[in-house]
């Protein structure tokens, strides 16, 4: 009853809805069915529905609907006292409880906008495998798509369907339906992610890139910053195509930008799902501007173009704060420049939503009820161990723990986690680091990377005076991580003492649902797929290219997972410092999944294709 009693008592501030008029005998799953974007009736989306008749139903007279946090008890998607924790979050912080619930990890959008759908009464888009029409979209303007978080879907008998991310917003209505007059408005609600990623793909920032080239060349600021002599001013076009290109690299969900000049052009590239992408082909002459204007806004040196030099920029783009790391490097055709996007507003994934098989989910769940020891997260870099270990932290992150990281960089901040940033000027590394918060009472802590043989060692001594450790470590494998350690010069019994599993993993991409089509692998696609296991007998599939995808025929990445348990087994092999294929075979022996395995299940199941699987799951 005192949970329920906090719940009401916090009723103004319990999610991103408005008013409040549902019944409270509110059906375990929505009655209310996703509105796909491409066709069908527009749904009125204004009443919930009887579950039994689909009858608009009506709330008594006042009679309060459920609260959100309620309705995702109700449904089983958080207990009662991670609602109560996270209203006492709310107090501090203000923000929406949704939006907490979300950030926190206790639950994801896409189960949030499903009770929403039931508390407010309106539909579902389904933006996530279907495209917003362009010409509806395209009626409402883009600034008022981005500041209200809505997107047009279709129109239909004079409404257009609006997709809103809050629909309980009155500013949705009003101003949305005085942008379509005379078109009517009918509300429907999405999560979040896909309102922005449709926007993003109704709208190119760099569309009017070439204006921008055509007005650098006529300015004498071109011709002189080409030679070097001095640099652009801040209304120059070199400003505004830097800000394009930042912001059209934010909205396609680029991991880095690569500007390289190449002979009497400046290639410019953006990584997105793992591979990267041609973008734009400039003129030499804009080659040193750019960088130049980058090196200001990231407080380099911009008269040095001899040596490389590593600088940070912290900005808003879209609303959203993002940190951007640089990096540049003089070659034989003038100085490349790399930018690393991290937005901190990213929506972090949920363990259970990365991809992993049930059984090593249960597994790699059941290694982190452990009060002390390790667990390590293998693989090179770009595999995607740090959203790995922020999604384990997710799983962790309780009041009555005290989690602190040592991470460089921070990629996300939580609102409840204590996160230490390296500083090798400030002297802190991730060994002095780890040895502060040894002294902070720490019930979980959190390396971001062991590179050397002293953050081993101190690593594994809190594991073994009662901490519970997480870290990633570039392995190959599984196994190769153990020996790892070994190679840093912990000794065996100690590794056997504290390393409670190793997950290793790699990263592949999902075959867009927008383009996907049955297909025939080649000859040595399907040797590969035989030798690995797989039946040449499944039903093979690839994106042909759309928009939704970028032409690549891949949309979003999804995690090949191998887990390593230690067992007796493991253990002695170990201590005999056996080699690394005797450990692979016990492995094998206790039934563990190798990487291999798990790509050859994703291209079964038709996740991804044989080709991902040959380029990024392997193991040296």
């Amino acid at each position: 009853m005192a949970n329920r009693r906090l719940l009401r008592r916090r009723a103004a501030t319990t999610g991103p809805a408005g008013e409040d008029d549902t019944p409270p005998d509110v059906p375990q799953e929505s009655t209310l069915p996703p509105v796909p974007a491409d066709g069908g009736p527009v749904p009125a989306g204004e009443p919930a529905r009887d579950p039994a008749s689909g009858d608009p139903q009506e709330s008594p007279a006042g009679q309060e609907r459920p609260r959100i946090g309620e309705l995702l008890v109700r449904r089983g998607l958080l207990t009662p006292a991670q609602v109560d924790e996270a209203l006492l979050q709310q107090s501090a912080s203000g923000k929406r409880l949704g939006a907490l619930l979300v950030e926190l990890g206790m639950v994801d959008e896409r189960s949030l906008t499903e009770a929403l759908s039931v508390q407010l009464g309106v539909p579902v888009a389904d933006l996530h495998h279907s495209e917003p029409d362009p010409e509806a979209a395209a009626r409402v303007p883009e600034a008022l798509a981005r500041s209200l978080g809505v997107v047009a879907v279709r129109r239909a008998e004079g409404a257009l369907l609006i997709a809103a991310a809050d629909p309980s917003d009155p500013r949705v209505r009003e101003e949305v339906g005085r942008a379509v007059a005379p078109d009517r408005v009918r509300l429907a609600i999405a999560p979040p992610s896909d309102i922005r990623r449709s926007i993003d793909s109704t709208y190119r920032a760099l569309a009017g890139v070439g204006s921008l080239v055509e007005a650098f060349e006529a300015t004498e600021t071109g011709r002189a910053a080409a030679s070097g002599a001095r640099v652009v001013s801040e209304d120059a076009p070199v400003v505004h195509l830097v800000n394009l290109m930042l912001t059209q690299g934010l909205r396609d969900r680029a991991s880095d930008i690569h500007i390289e000049p190449h002979g009497d052009r400046v290639r410019v590239r953006y990584r997105i799902d793992g591979a990267l992408h041609d973008v734009l082909s400039l003129p030499e002459s804009m080659g040193p501007s750019l960088v130049s204007r980058i090196k200001i806004m990231a407080n380099m040196n911009i008269v040095d173009r001899r040596r490389p030099q590593d600088g940070q920029i912290a900005t808003e783009i879209d609303g959203r704060s993002v940190d951007i790391r640089v990096a540049t490097s003089p070659t034989i055709w003038g100085e490349k420049a790399v930018l690393r996007l991290l937005d901190s507003n990213r929506t972090l994934f949920r363990l259970a939503e990365l991809g992993m098989p049930a059984a090593t989910y249960e597994r790699f769940s059941s290694l982190l009820r452990s009060p002390y020891g390790m667990v390590a997260c293998g693989g090179p870099t770009g595999s995607g161990k740090t959203t790995t270990l922020y999604a384990t932290l997710g799983e962790l992150n309780q009041s009555e723990r005290n989690i602190t990281t040592i991470e460089d960089p921070v990629e996300y901040v939580f609102p409840s986690i204590n996160q230490i940033q390296i500083n090798e000027q400030a002297g802190i590394s991730f060994a002095t680091g780890l040895r502060s918060i040894l002294r902070q009472d720490p019930d979980v802590i959190l390396v971001g990377e062991i590179r050397d043989a002293e953050t081993a060692r101190i690593a594994v001594e809190s594991a073994l005076t009662g901490h519970f450790v997480l870290s990633s470590i570039h392995a190959g494998d599984a196994c190769s991580a153990l020996h790892r350690f070994a190679d840093m010069g912990i000794e065996p019994f100690l590794i056997t003492s504290t390393v409670a599993g190793v997950v290793s993993q790699r990263l592949v991409r999902r075959i867009c649902d927008q383009c996907r089509e049955p297909y025939r692998p080649g000859v040595d696609e399907l040797a590969f797929f035989a030798e690995a296991g797989g039946s040449t007998d499944a039903g093979f599939w690839q994106g042909r290219g759309c928009n939704f995808c970028s032409r690549t025929g891949y949309q979003d990445r999804i995690g090949v997972f191998e887990l390593l348990v230690m067992s007796d087994a493991v253990k002695r092999l170990l201590v005999e410092k056996a080699p690394i294929d005797s450990l692979r075979r016990a492995a094998r022996e206790q039934r563990m999944d190798s990487l291999l395995d798990g790509g050859v299940r994703l291209v079964e199941e038709g996740v991804t294709t044989i080709a991902e699987i040959m380029s990024s799951v392997y193991v040296v």
